[in-house]
């Protein structure tokens, strides 16, 4: 053990500070989504299913610009560890006009077509219904959210991460405060029901906006971005961009709307396996959101590590980090098996729904230990090191020739349980362990990417 661990405690501290702050800040972000998928189940089933269909629409675009500002995160960490400023603002710059025409789409489509979107969910008239009342004012949200976000993950290639938590902070208390007045009705506010979530979101994403934008333009000192740079037209770094971000983002959009479709298999199933399933999701994120944090870090560690032409450490680093996503999956795994049955019972649902939603999450914490490191390993060290394309290769295969058709026929042709449906729709989390650990101790995804 002690020649798989690295002693050198800058890395130690580069790594765990920055998953740190990652993680803080996206529990706080998750604390949001649990607030409103909380309220919503009190305030009735039907409303947290209908959210949650709007919400895995969302979903999808939120993978795309993932992927987006993964891109700009790869590219601009290896300049970031060369000290080379100006290119990392051009490659900001060009990421962010993708994001901002990503947005825009789907606000566009979402805004004049919400029900057909949603038929592509469920077949569910009541859940519908509900659902179109939430998307009518949460498609305002997505081309917000795109500046924002995308701002806040391109930050980190500098090892710039507080900000995203001081934003989360402020969001999570607006939301929570205007779910409160606006979901039932308190303080003389009317009671909007799903309609009151949707606006709480809104006037929340408005504020994250000005705060971004603020700390970019006025206090941020290492990058120094002004209003051109992020919104003006620089091509520059376009190609180069594109070459490391495409796969990245066809990456997102392969698994957000992978996402999306195993929602559509169990919500055509039964109501119950569409609230069972949103209960499960949001309580499994907020356990997951330490391996996300952890291959967030690695990204940048290892993307500034290569750019410093420090080849040899990169080998060492990412012994140790196997190491560390492995222990967070096992700690993870008891996390969610211990506080299974107190998250369940926060909501208001059917003893069904609740036994279903229980019965997820057991399968959920088995299945966290192998995306806590399959995970990372990919999306943290192999694309941080400079190979894009491995990952959006894997995520496809695994996805689209074994999860979806697999679950697509225990459902709809063997009408299995949803249970059964839903170990299938989990199980290429552990089995992309195999490829993930023979590739990433081969080293052959080391690649100098800037000029």
């Amino acid at each position: 053990m002690g020649n798989l661990l690295v002693k050198d405690k800058k890395f130690y501290k580069s790594f765990f500070s920055l998953a740190a702050i990652v993680c803080a800040q996206s529990i706080i972000a998750l604390g949001v989504n649990l607030a409103d998928n909380v309220m919503l189940g009190r305030y009735s089933e039907l409303a947290i299913s209908g959210a949650a269909l709007v919400n895995q629409i969302q979903f999808v675009l939120q993978m795309i610009v993932a992927g987006i500002a993964n891109g700009i995160v790869v590219l601009a960490s290896q300049y970031w560890g060369k000290r080379q400023i100006d290119p990392i603002r051009r490659v900001i710059s060009v990421g962010m006009k993708l994001a901002m025409g990503c947005g825009a789409l789907f606000l566009l489509v979402t805004g004049l077509f919400p029900r057909r979107c949603l038929l592509l969910l469920t077949a569910d008239e009541q859940v519908i219904a509900e659902g179109i009342r939430y998307m009518r004012i949460m498609c305002w949200t997505y081309l917000i959210f795109t500046v924002s976000n995308t701002l806040v993950m391109s930050l980190r290639s500098v090892e710039t991460a507080f900000i995203g938590t001081v934003i989360s902070i402020a969001t999570m208390f607006s939301n929570i405060i205007l779910n409160y007045c606006l979901i039932y009705g308190h303080f003389g506010f009317p009671e909007m029901g799903i309609r009151g979530a949707a606006t709480a979101t809104l006037v929340s994403r408005i504020l994250e906006l000005v705060i971004i934008l603020g700390y970019t333009l006025f206090v941020d000192k290492k990058l120094r971005l002004r209003l051109r740079d992020i919104f003006g037209f620089d091509f520059t770094y376009w190609k180069d961009y594109i070459r490391t971000a495409l796969p990245l983002i066809g990456s997102g959009a392969i698994w957000g709307v992978a996402q999306a479709a195993q929602t559509s298999i169990l919500g055509h199933m039964t109501q119950t396996a569409i609230a069972a399933n949103s209960i499960a999701s949001v309580v499994y994120q907020v356990i997951g959101i330490i391996s996300v944090a952890t291959a967030s870090a690695s990204n940048v560690v290892i993307g500034k590590t290569v750019g410093e032409g420090r080849l040899d450490m990169v080998r060492a680093y990412t012994r140790t980090l196997q190491i560390i996503f492995v222990g967070v999956g096992l700690v993870s795994a008891v996390l969610l098996m211990l506080f299974k049955d107190a998250a369940v019972a926060l909501y208001n649902v059917s003893p069904e729904t609740t036994a279903l939603a229980k019965q997820f999450l057991i399968v959920l914490s088995i299945t966290v230990i192998g995306s806590s490191y399959e995970y990372p390993a990919a999306g943290g060290i192999i694309a941080g090191g400079g190979d894009t394309r491995y990952t959006f290769i894997l995520d496809t295969v695994f996805m689209w020739c074994l999860v979806i058709p697999g679950s697509a026929l225990a459902a709809f042709v063997f009408h299995a349980p949803p249970l059964v449906t839903f170990c299938i729709l989990k199980c290429d989390q552990i089995l992309k362990c195999i490829p993930n650990g023979i590739y990433c101790n081969s080293f052959k995804w080391i690649r100098q990417l800037t000029r």
